[in-house]
């Protein structure tokens, strides 16, 4: 699965929905033909197709979990179909769908970004906490990965967790003496223009990761209010600006340009420095730096289900949620790092994840991880209101003019 594969990734919700289960139309082509009223059984009264829109890359975790589920259960779900589509073009399209009473799309896998558009818009079902007691995985969240979980309100179901970043990545033959403070940073992006680069945050998960991480490591004011607290950061990144040369509009295109050497210092989290190294996108060689007080910003992916969609496939997605939960089937979310190191629930260690992605973090891993996850705090991002707030002043401020299209 190619790295291209991977979309934006966070921005959080922090708002809770409200939801009549009556509300919705029958499903459109290609979903099942019951209506969306009345209580949930636990099972369709017929087996439903089920189409699944990944808009975070979700499907590389979790792929393996769906399609064995679909196997074990073709009572449930006869068929599964699957779409990709970019975050941003999440809400219009289930919007459009529920406008148009024809929701044929189930299940939703997306970062906290698409969750956080949908709740406000309220296009998701409420599936907390009437539904709780089907979802018994949730009572095992990792600390990290519950606190993730209250940032989606009802609405939505986290499936995967990583811890994130910030990171920074680099080559050590074009950088031996990496930057390991912010201030260091700066100098190194005065003394070579153009050569560190991050993307548009509101399209990539590493930039986001930065633009969020920067508070904490500045000693800003108050690292979750991007508009009256971040008083050091848009002082930060209106001097960094000045040597940068251009902002990617996604994140594949920053470790392309690290691989050909055409910067040297880029934006990486966890799972984009391993991953790509796994895919042979950004050399194995490339290593990674953290910055002094680094706190780490976490990151997770969510199920979630538009509201309009028929009871018959609201029980199949609960039945499918409850088995994506258990720990065999969450240890398929270690996958090549993409998302490192990802399962949502304690208890799931590498030595029950399928051989192949034992094989890839044992040789492209790293193991001074697993100190930094362990020795340094986690934050959960910005609710929606402040990161919508900090993307749109990051694009009027800093990235105006200079974002490039890849």
């Amino acid at each position: 699965m190619g790295i291209t594969r991977r979309s934006a990734l966070i921005a959080t919700a922090s708002s809770v929905l409200t939801f009549a289960i009556g509300c919705g139309a029958p499903s459109g082509p290609g979903g099942d033909s019951g209506d969306s009223s009345g209580p949930v059984p636990d099972k369709p009264k017929k087996a439903v197709t089920l189409n699944v829109l990944d808009v975070a890359g979700n499907l590389q975790l979790t792929q393996g979990m769906i399609d064995e589920f679909v196997q074990k259960n073709p009572d449930v779900i006869s068929r599964v179909t699957y779409s990709k589509s970019p975050a941003p073009e999440l809400a219009g399209k289930i919007k459009a769908q529920q406008n148009a009473n024809r929701v044929d799309i189930g299940l939703v896998l997306t970062g906290v970004d698409g969750l956080a558009a949908g709740i406000d818009q309220n296009l998701w079902m409420d599936l907390l906490p009437t539904y709780a007691d089907r979802l018994p995985g949730m009572n095992d969240y990792l600390e990290p990965a519950a606190a993730m979980q209250k940032l989606a309100g009802n609405a939505g179901v986290t499936v995967t967790y990583y811890p994130s970043g910030p990171l920074l990545e680099y080559l050590p033959a074009k950088v031996p003496n990496p930057p390991t403070s912010a201030e260091q940073l700066l100098a190194y992006a005065k003394a070579h223009p153009g050569k560190v680069q991050y993307a548009r945050p509101s399209n990539s998960g590493p930039a986001r990761t930065f633009l969020m991480g920067l508070p904490y490591i500045l000693g800003d004011k108050d690292p979750k209010d991007p508009v009256n607290g971040w008083d050091k950061t848009w002082a930060y990144l209106k001097e960094l600006n000045q040597y940068v040369e251009y902002y990617p509009s996604g994140t594949s295109e920053t470790m392309k340009n690290l691989a050909n050497g055409s910067v040297e210092v880029i934006a990486s989290t966890t799972g984009w420095d391993i991953n790509p190294r796994v895919l042979g996108t950004v050399p194995k060689e490339a290593k990674v730096s953290s910055l002094q007080g680094f706190h780490w910003v976490t990151d997770a992916h969510y199920a979630v289900i538009p509201k309009g969609v028929s009871t018959d496939t609201q029980a199949a997605v609960l039945a499918l949620l409850k088995f994506m939960l258990t720990p065999e089937q969450q240890a398929k979310a270690f996958d090549q790092g993409y998302f490192y190191p990802g399962p949502a629930v304690k208890g799931v260690d590498l030595s029950m994840a399928p051989q192949k992605s034992q094989d890839a973090i044992k040789e492209f891993g790293r193991p001074e991880y697993e100190q930094l996850i362990a020795s340094n705090p986690t934050e959960v991002p910005l609710d929606a209101k402040a990161l919508v707030a900090a993307f749109d002043r990051w694009d009027r401020e800093i990235g105006s003019g200079k974002v490039k299209q890849g």
